[in-house]
């Protein structure tokens, strides 16, 4: 029993079908991409360790650097970007109180800041059932390296356009200005 040419190229055939079905899987693929484009929050991560080059902006310009509250984010999911935001928001007030420090202190107390809140980050992705960000898997100066690599704004620099809401300040940063080195 031969089947005619048509039946195999008609909508009803079975090229017809892989045809209607690629087109369907194609454009739903499409959408769900379209869909999450639009619904995860991502937050540029990790923060650069503050250094003598970006102390300026770090201190200069925060009110040009995004802070990330409850209504940045997806009512659900998104869990690792919400952790690094509060990772961030944390950081940014710990910065303003190093900022008001005597110039002397305000890079150490940047550096105890930043090192902290990465600590209590790493601390937060551990206790998810989540894989936890790379970085905090190492320990000591092999963590702080691996945080300082890969960095999406380095310099500290301004989102264009922006400017930071006023938060509360985050409790838990006291400086020692005894580990600073003189």
């Amino acid at each position: 029993m031969t089947k005619h040419p048509a039946a195999m190229t008609s909508p009803r055939g079975p090229i017809g079908f892989l045809t209607i079905v690629l087109i369907a899987l194609l454009s739903s693929d499409h959408a769900e991409t379209k869909i999450n484009s639009m619904t995860n929050a991502d937050v540029p991560f990790p923060p650069a360790a503050p250094n003598p080059l970006n102390l300026g902006a770090i201190c200069q310009k925060g009110h040009c650097r995004p802070r990330y509250l409850a209504s940045f984010f997806p009512r659900s999911g998104a869990s690792h970007f919400r952790r690094r935001g509060k990772a961030i928001n944390r950081l940014e007030s710990w910065y303003s109180l190093c900022c008001g420090k005597p110039e002397a202190q305000k890079l150490c107390c940047a550096q105890q800041a930043w090192k902290l809140a990465l600590s209590q980050f790493c601390v937060e992705e551990f206790s998810t059932k989540t894989l936890a960000y790379e970085c905090c898997q190492f320990k000591g100066d092999a963590r702080w390296s691996c945080f300082d690599s890969e960095l999406p704004n380095p310099d500290y620099s301004c989102v264009q356009g922006y400017t930071a809401p006023s938060v509360l300040p985050e409790p838990g940063f006291t400086f020692n200005q005894d580990a600073c080195q003189i």
